[in-house]
């Protein structure tokens, strides 16, 4: 028993100390990781003209119905002049639509239409499929592992802004 908790400790310390080379090979792993996930909505993209800002916005509009521009330019991390770009196009597309807020008639509020929650629904799909077979092949320690990575690599604010999409409720 001591021996197996030893051997346990000392994979763990040597995961502590990892070589240039070792995290260059963890980022390059994201980086083939990411195109992998990425590249069936891409394909669904292309053939609309859209990009990956549109994808995220559907994505988080979907997420939390009534989110505010406001609001979603802080997920996103994008200027107000980018995603006034894409949110454009998603409404003239009929796959969004800004409503004048309840609280704040001030605010613009996100909400998918019939045809945006189907198109974020192809886009998501081919991602939940690709993360599922991941998952059920590395097993639940290594998925908590994995989020445990990811959420570690997050700054703080990041961090946080991801915490409080945790809490929402699931997906509709």
């Amino acid at each position: 028993m001591r021996d197996k908790a030893r051997a346990q400790t000392t994979v763990g310390e040597d995961l502590l100390f990892l070589t240039d080379d070792q995290l260059r090979r963890g980022i390059e792993a994201m980086f083939f990781a990411y195109r992998a996930f990425t590249a069936d909505p891409d394909m669904i993209l292309a053939d609309l003209d859209y990009g990956r800002a549109h994808h995220r916005a559907l994505h988080f509009i979907n997420r939390e119905p009534g989110l505010t521009v406001t609001s979603l330019l802080a997920v996103l991390g994008v200027t107000k002049q980018s995603l006034n770009r894409v949110l454009r196009t998603l409404i003239e597309d009929d796959l969004v639509q800004s409503r004048v807020g309840i609280r704040d008639r001030r605010e613009r509020q996100l909400h998918l239409t019939e045809k945006g929650v189907s198109l974020e629904r192809r886009l998501s799909e081919a991602q939940r499929v690709r993360m599922r077979t991941a998952y059920r092949n590395a097993g639940p320690q290594a998925v908590a592992g994995f989020r445990q990575v990811l959420e570690a690599m997050m700054d703080p604010e990041t961090r946080s802004q991801y915490q409080a999409m945790k809490d929402l409720p699931e997906e509709r």
